[in-house]
């Protein structure tokens, strides 16, 4: 791909598929136009998938823990596991991506590797897999283990099992099986490859038992952005999803990681990046302030405590005065969540008080409050001054949602910041990524040994 052809590519957008609301909007599920039970409810993702496809969004993207208790936001509580999901909605849809997360440090390397692939041929080439470690502690008590781990020993996991997955992702030459029946066999046994693969983490023999789709292999989506988060994603992201919540904050996050990944012999042009993006939508700028506001006025305060305590690794915030200024806690330590530093860092530059943090949690990423107009501008901003390749919007309010696809996207497209068709079938299509060719991988190579 040339630097023209990155130069030319089109907005990249997302749509973060939350049913009955994250913790950004916990009361969504009280809204007339969402079922109580939108979470697990496979038609209404498919309607949404359908929807973001109808505007030609890039792909949808699923989020997931594996670690619950009461006081976690409604989605979390009760809904569909990623891969599961997104297979009936490969099905329902024909072009748009399908992003699921499956975490490195409770799954095995062969696992992933292959319900991945799976999605990837069921959907013709569409698939993509965001790496988590998993950030929650609690979810070591639902794998038979005392201990979560520390952010090294998570990453060093998570660099090891993307070697793993992806030499899996190479266990058939694409030309290995016949395609008709006059074929001497079904399989030429010199394209299949093992791995044999022994490291610190995993011992995997290999082959995978599947073959590689129409783009050779899933699309790799990395979202950390602590120092071993943004090394991962240099060393192996291909979509670099944030929670940048300023345009100076997704620069410095991109400059960082581009600078990164050239010492992994890549470049930015193997890169998008995709910062989260929430809107609130009205005609004019005034209303949808006002709307914005009215909204955030409405969250008791002991629910943000509970989501900041969250944040800050289970240390509680009530013995602060909330109109005193925001305390000074670490926000660095093993068990905090990754948007504990920003939150920080932004207080204390905007020399919020303790409420003023609080109500700032809904905007934890990218915010854009105004007209049809005023948003379309933010984002082509944001776009122009490379802070971002596109956005991977969150689909909250019914309303927002609409009159993103129905409002924003026209203007987006006029300005030509936005295809107004697909050009092709495949995710890596979609986003000018080459096609990962046999033998290809990202990092170390994997060494492929031919099946005696």
């Amino acid at each position: 791909m040339t630097g023209k052809d990155f130069e030319n590519k089109y907005l990249t957008l997302g749509a973060v598929l939350i049913g009955v609301g994250d913790a950004s909007g916990a009361d969504l599920w009280r809204h007339p136009d969402i079922p109580t039970t939108a979470s697990i409810d496979i038609n209404w993702y498919v309607k949404q998938a359908r929807e973001a496809q109808d505007v030609h969004f890039d792909f949808v993207f699923i989020v997931d823990s594996q670690y619950i208790d009461a006081g976690f936001p409604p989605h979390h509580l009760n809904r569909l596991e990623p891969l599961t999901l997104l297979s009936a909605v490969a099905v329902a849809t024909d072009r748009i991506g399908l992003v699921a997360t499956v975490s490195t440090t409770y799954s095995e390397p062969w696992d992933i590797a292959r319900r991945v692939a799976s999605l990837d041929l069921i959907s013709g080439g569409r698939a993509a897999w965001n790496i988590v470690t998993s950030q929650d502690p609690g979810t070591a008590g639902n794998f038979s283990r005392t201990q979560h781990g520390d952010y090294e020993t998570r990453y060093r996991r998570a660099r090891e099992s993307v070697d793993v997955v992806t030499g899996l992702w190479n266990s058939y030459e694409d030309d290995a099986f016949a395609t008709d029946k006059t074929a001497a066999r079904f399989l030429d046994p010199a394209k299949q490859h093992r791995l044999d693969h022994v490291g610190e983490f995993f011992s995997v023999t290999g082959p995978l038992n599947i073959q590689r789709s129409s783009q050779g292999q899933p699309v790799l989506v990395q979202a950390g952005t602590s120092d071993e988060g943004r090394d991962l994603s240099a060393q192996v992201g291909e979509i670099v999803f944030s929670f940048a919540s300023t345009k100076e904050s997704a620069l410095e996050l991109k400059s960082d990681i581009v600078s990164r990944a050239a010492r992994y012999g890549r470049t930015s042009e193997e890169l998008r990046f995709v910062p989260g993006l929430s809107v609130v939508i009205r005609d004019t700028d005034e209303a949808a302030v006002q709307a914005h506001n009215d909204a955030r006025s409405r969250i008791p305060v002991a629910r943000l405590l509970a989501q900041v305590k969250r944040l800050f690794g289970g240390r509680s915030f009530e013995a602060f005065g909330l109109d005193e200024p925001f305390p000074d806690i670490d926000p660095s330590t093993p068990e905090s969540l990754a948007g504990a530093r920003e939150l920080a860092e932004r207080a204390d530059a905007r020399g919020w008080t303790l409420r003023q943090a609080l109500y700032s949690l809904g905007d934890h990423w990218a915010t854009f409050v105004g007209s049809p107009e005023t948003v379309a501008d933010e984002i082509q901003s944001w776009y122009r001054d490379g802070a971002a390749d596109g956005f991977n919007v969150f689909v909250q309010d019914p309303g927002d949602w609409y009159r993103f696809r129905a409002q924003v996207m026209p203007i987006l497209t006029e300005r030509g910041v936005a295809r107004s068709e697909y050009d092709a079938d495949t995710l890596r299509g979609h986003l000018k990524l080459p096609v990962r060719e046999f033998g290809s991988g990202l990092g170390s190579p994997t060494q492929l040994t031919k099946t005696t």
